[in-house]
C-alpha cells in the first residue's frame, strides 16, 4: 500500500514537531522528470491529487518508493502555459530525496493577489541525526503570473 497521508513513523500522534530545517533541510523545485510519472500517484488518485484556481493549477502526491526514508514529493502543475499550451511541471522535494510523510488530506490553501496561491500542509521528514522522524509544515506559493513556485518551512 503507498504511504501518501502516512508516515513512516506510525502517523500525526506525535504533532508537528518544532524543528530548525532550514539549517538542517533544504526544500527545492525541480522540473518534472522521472518522479512525476503517473504511476507515482498513489491510489486512489481522488485522494492524492486536488486542483485549484479552476482547474489551471493542480497539485499531487508523488510516492516513488525509494529513498526508502524520503519517497514523498510534491507534484506542481500550473501556469505559465509553454508555447503549446501545457503548463510547467514542478516537483518539490527535500535535498535530493523527499519527505517521509504527507498529510495531504490537511493541505489548505489561501490566495493573495501580491503572492499568489500559498499551499500548507504536514510533512515528515527523516532526521538521521536524531534518528528518527519529526512533523513541520510545508508552505508552497505558486504565482501564475511569473511561474515562480516558493516551498518554505512554516515552523
Amino acid at each position: 500500500m503507498r504511504r501518501a497521508a502516512l508516515s513512516l513513523a506510525g502517523g500525526l500522534a506525535g504533532g508537528l514537531a518544532a524543528v530548525l530545517p532550514g539549517a538542517i533541510f533544504a526544500q527545492e523545485v525541480q522540473e518534472c522528470d522521472w518522479q512525476a510519472s503517473a504511476q507515482n500517484i498513489p491510489e486512489p488518485w481522488g485522494d492524492h491529487s486536488r486542483s485549484f484556481a479552476e482547474g489551471a493549477v493542480r497539485l499531487a502526491v508523488l510516492d516513488t518508493i525509494e529513498p526508502g526514508g524520503a519517497p514523498l514529493r510534491l507534484l506542481v502543475l500550473s501556469p505559465p502555459h509553454d508555447e503549446i499550451g501545457a503548463r510547467q511541471c514542478k516537483v518539490v522535494g527535500l535535498g535530493g530525496a523527499g519527505f517521509a510523510g504527507m498529510a495531504f488530506d490537511r493541505l489548505e490553501a489561501d490566495y493573495d493577489p501580491a503572492l499568489g496561491l500559498t499551499f500548507v500542509l504536514p510533512v515528515q521528514l527523516h532526521d538521521a541525526a536524531a534518528g528518527g522522524f519529526s512533523w513541520t509544515e510545508l508552505s508552497v506559493t505558486v504565482n501564475q503570473a511569473t511561474g515562480t513556485i516558493t516551498p518554505s518551512f512554516e515552523n
